[in-house]
């Protein structure tokens, strides 16, 4: 018990003190994912919503077929994006691995699935009418687009939510394209496993909290985004 106290008090030492090394880690971390997040939304929202909107031929293989990547390992995904970005792969002319880049558009694969799916099953729940009466007074097709993500706000806010969560925990895909190599792609997962591994627990537990604290100030967020989630009765 007093290990773990030591171990704790140490780790917010080293938060409170501004560790460099630790905020350098947590910096790439949140670069990295931000950068994910931002550039997967829009597409993976567009997407959801054709689905829903727009009926083709085979369009339940495409959706099954999302929700299937949701549940891919993200080591299996890393280990496809080493094959395809190592020198000897199709695309090792580009020189993306090891670098933040590549860890980009690995947490993009991880996220654009999560938010497609999400975003389908938002829209899907809409009221048809809404598109119709929206186009019927004459908003654009764009603005008729955006009164749908209006209407689903809270849904498509959560499944951005829950995707960033996915992504910034993940370890398994920034371990294999990222190389884990301190100051430029070691992030939060990799740089808790590594210093476990090594007994170093107060920086792998300091890093730990600032996930937990993330992930506590985006639900909090969410939550309050959403209002009191209740009816209101008279």
């Amino acid at each position: 018990m007093e290990s773990l106290t030591t171990t704790c008090l140490q780790a917010l030492t080293l938060l409170i003190s501004g560790d460099r090394d630790l905020w350098v880690i947590i910096g790439v971390s949140c670069r990295v994912s931000l950068a994910a997040i931002g550039l997967s939304v829009i597409p993976a929202v567009l997407l959801g919503l054709y689905l829903a909107m727009v009926p083709f031929p085979g369009r339940w293989v495409v959706v099954a077929v999302l929700n299937a990547l949701m549940a891919v390992p993200t080591v299996v995904v890393g280990l496809t994006l080493y094959f395809l970005l190592s020198r000897s792969g199709p695309l090792g002319e580009w020189q993306l691995l090891f670098t933040q880049p590549a860890m980009v558009i690995g947490q993009m694969l991880l996220a654009f699935p999560v938010i497609v799916c999400m975003s389908h099953a938002a829209f899907q729940a809409l009221d048809k009418r809404a598109w119709e009466t929206s186009r019927m007074l004459g908003a654009s097709f764009g603005k008729a687009i955006l009164t749908l993500m209006n209407e689903a706000r809270f849904a498509l806010t959560a499944a951005v939510v829950v995707a960033f969560g996915r992504i910034i925990a993940e370890v398994g895909c920034s371990m294999m394209i990222g190389g884990n190599i301190m100051n430029f792609t070691r992030n939060i997962p990799t740089a808790i496993a590594l210093e476990t591994s090594k007994g170093a627990f107060a920086q792998g537990v300091a890093l730990g909290l600032v996930l937990l604290i993330l992930a506590l100030v985006l639900n909090v967020a969410l939550a309050l985004l959403r209002g009191r989630g209740q009816l209101q009765v008279s």
